[in-house]
């Protein structure tokens, strides 16, 4: 998964409401936003001093962690993760 921000993918998702988005782009773009905010998430917690990892004074582990957290928001929002891919998706598909 790319680096992104919330405001790219929200861009990206108002830029792309033409009727060549097909339901499966739209579904796909959903999942996205729902792996970034829960990478968000797990970034947060992790900040707030009580990570999974260690301490997080390495840059080198901070940057393995920060990998491995947008890997598993990714590999959960595509496994269903929160339900918000979902409703993301039948939003959009009906503002169509």
């Amino acid at each position: 998964m790319s680096d992104m921000s919330i405001s790219s993918v929200l861009s990206a998702g108002a830029a792309g409401t033409t009727k060549s988005q097909t339901p499966e782009k739209v579904h796909d773009a959903a999942q996205q936003f729902e792996a970034l905010l829960m990478g968000q998430i797990l970034r947060t917690e992790r900040q707030s001093g009580s990570g999974w990892l260690g301490s997080g004074e390495d840059s080198s582990a901070e940057c393995a962690t920060d990998y491995a957290e947008q890997q598993f928001a990714a590999v959960l929002a595509q496994q269903g993760g929160l339900g918000l891919a979902d409703l993301v998706a039948k939003g959009l598909e009906r503002n169509h």
